[in-house]
This record gives structure tokens, sequence and C-alpha cells, in this order.
């Protein structure tokens, strides 16, 4: 197990698509509105639970393929964020969704939040963002759709693994959950998260592996958000392996006032990875470490390997904090047997609400 800095295995956490829609769609012709609907949304996802918000209006998902740099890029946005605004008070963005347009993999994950200008706008004002395939299942969870990129506050980088990807058909259905608050004394508007993909498609002639995105939550198979106590707290929750294969690497997703995510096989009886969250005075998460497995050949899991998770926090402003807290440890697992997955994958839940993709081809790398 080896330590690295400077999110050299970012990669490692997952892969997302490339080939945006939105939902729903802005007539033709029109801009994007930058109010808001004061009608509620209920997010019936993983990620959000049962939590009901006001819907943000206007939010809308843009993509760019840049096809000499193999690049898509996808903006979220546009967003207003009032300073001093908590999560339950934001309004938010609906579910979007876009399709995959070609066959191929998914190589890494560059995320950063802008204003219309394309300045930096501070990472402490994502929440979190979830990218699920909807047309295949999590090979952790089949309750799940499969869970392929994540990212809080700390806008981790999630770099490339040469030789390793996340494959991708055309047509593929991916669901964007987007969740922003404001806990700073400044205002935003006019905020679009930004995310650069790399992709190959199957004209390469590179070999390309499989992995899958493994995401092992304190809360099993179910919401990942939870109540944060005051004062120090840990929470646990375990999950089954059910195919054999190697970890290439792991990094962690929490929320601000983290201490730690550490991950064990109960079967084999080892820490596999300890991973200590970085956070400022105020106890506001700047990041989360990543390992890597890769270089000395991966780390085993075999079918039935019971593998726990726990998550500890100090929450200091001594109340309660509201779905305050996460803890997922988030790896890349390559099967013994690809083939084995095969079964997982099935037609997208989500197809009928689709509308016509908003995508700009760019030729020429611009």
């Amino acid at each position: 197990m080896r330590s690295i800095s400077c999110f050299a295995l970012s990669a490692l956490l997952a892969a997302t698509a490339a080939a945006a829609q939105q939902q729903p769609a802005p007539p033709a012709g029109k801009t994007m509105d930058q109010g808001m609907d004061m009608q509620p949304m209920q997010h019936g996802r993983f990620m959000q639970g049962g939590m009901r918000h006001q819907i943000a209006k206007g939010v809308v998902l843009e993509q760019k393929m840049d096809t000499a740099a193999h690049n898509v890029i996808l903006r979220v946005g546009p967003m207003n964020l009032p300073a001093r605004t908590s999560h339950m008070k934001m309004p938010q963005p609906p579910d979007l969704y876009w399709t995959i347009l070609f066959d191929g993999w998914l190589l890494a994950f560059h995320p950063r939040l802008v204003d219309a200008k394309g300045q930096t706008v501070p990472g402490t004002v994502l929440h979190h963002v979830a990218f699920w395939n909807e047309n295949r299942s999590d090979f952790l969870c089949p309750n799940k759709d499969e869970h392929i990129f994540g990212a809080g506050s700390e806008l981790t980088d999630w770099a490339r693994i040469p030789g390793f990807g996340y494959r991708v058909q055309r047509g593929d259905l991916v669901r964007i959950e987007t969740m922003v608050h404001n806990p700073t004394a400044t205002s935003y508007s006019g905020v679009y998260l930004e995310v650069v993909i790399p992709y190959l498609d199957d004209a390469t002639p590179a070999p390309v592996k499989n992995f899958y995105p493994a995401w092992m939550d304190v809360a099993s198979c179910g919401n990942s958000g939870y109540d944060l106590p005051a004062g120090p707290s840990s929470k646990s929750g375990e999950v089954t392996v059910k195919y054999d294969g190697i970890l290439l690497g792991v990094g962690g997703h929490m929320h601000d006032y983290a201490k730690r995510l550490v991950l064990e096989d109960l079967t084999q009886k080892k820490t596999i990875a300890t991973l200590d969250a970085k956070t400022d005075a105020s106890g506001h998460l700047e990041y989360m470490p990543v390992i890597t497995f890769y270089a000395a050949g991966g780390e085993t899991l075999s079918a039935g390997d019971r593998l726990k998770v726990t998550a500890t926090y100090d929450n200091t402003t001594g109340k309660l904090l509201p779905d305050g807290a996460m803890g997922i440890v988030v790896g890349y697992f390559v099967p013994s047997e690809d083939s084995a997955l095969a079964p997982l994958r099935h037609p997208a839940r989500s197809r009928q609400r689709m509308r016509h993709p908003m995508h700009h081809d760019m030729p020429h790398g611009q």
C-alpha cells in the first residue's frame, strides 16, 4: 500500500461520461434563465435521500466535444449562491441527464467551479455532485445505478491511470445530481460546475483494460447522507464483494469536520487503507488523500470478502448538523473475469424523460 500526495491517483475515484443531455430542456432559442422556481423538488436519490428542496430554475447541462484533444467538457449552471445559505435552504439544481455519444472509455475527471467570466469560484460552495450510469447496476450494491463519478468541496482532480478506463457505450444515459450551498460571507452568481473528461473511442490502437468504480459507503447500500451529531462521532457500514479481482487504489469523500476514513477487509482481517482528512482551522474540508496499489499489482479482493468502512468526525459547532456527513471510500476495481459483470447492464430507467442533447463539436481543439 502506497500513499501519494497531490492526488496522483485521483483518477482512481471513477470515471464519467462523454455526452450531455439536459433535463428539462429549455425552449429552442431561449437563453438560460437564472431565476428560481419556488416549486418544491423531491430528491429520491441515494446521495440526497428523501430531502425536499426548492428547485433552482434555469440550471441546464451543456456539453462540448473536443474531438481533436479527445476531451468532453461538461458545464452545469448557471447557479446563484447567496452568502451564508445552507444546503437545506438553497434552491437546488434538478437532476440532469446526458447521453454517451461514442463507444469507448472515460479516462479521468478534472472538475472546477467558475463564474460566467471564467474566474475560479472556491470549491467550498459545492456540497457534492454525483454521476450515475443508468444503464448499469453497481457491482457492490445492485439496488443502485453504477456510481461513476463524485466530488465535494475538495474538488479532487481525478488523474488518468495508463492502460485503464471506464467502459461506456453509445446511448448510455448518465444522471447528474448536484447539491450546492454557500457557508461563506460572499455571494456568487452565474456559477458553473465544469468537468473536463478525457476519453478514448474504439478507434484507438492502444489496449485499454476495463475498471469499475467501487463505492464503499458507511451507509452500506442505502442513502449516503446522514445527520452529524455534535462532538466526536463515528459511523460504520459493510458491503460484500461478489467477484474476484483487484483494487487499483482508493480515495475518499467526506464533509466538513471530517477526521478520517478507514477501509478494512474483515474476511482477510486486515486494514486496506486509512485516509486522514485535511481540514482548515475551522474544520472545513480541504482535501482527502488517495492511496494507490497498482504499481504493486493491486490489492487483491475475493468473492465473499466483507469490506467495512468507518468514518470519524469531530463536529465542533456544538449542534447537530442535519444531513451534514457522508463517509465514502471510492476505488477502481478490476475483476478477474470482466465478462462476469456483463449482466449488470440493463435499459436506462429514465430514458422516457430524455430530451434532445445540447452538444457542440469542437473538431479543432477550440
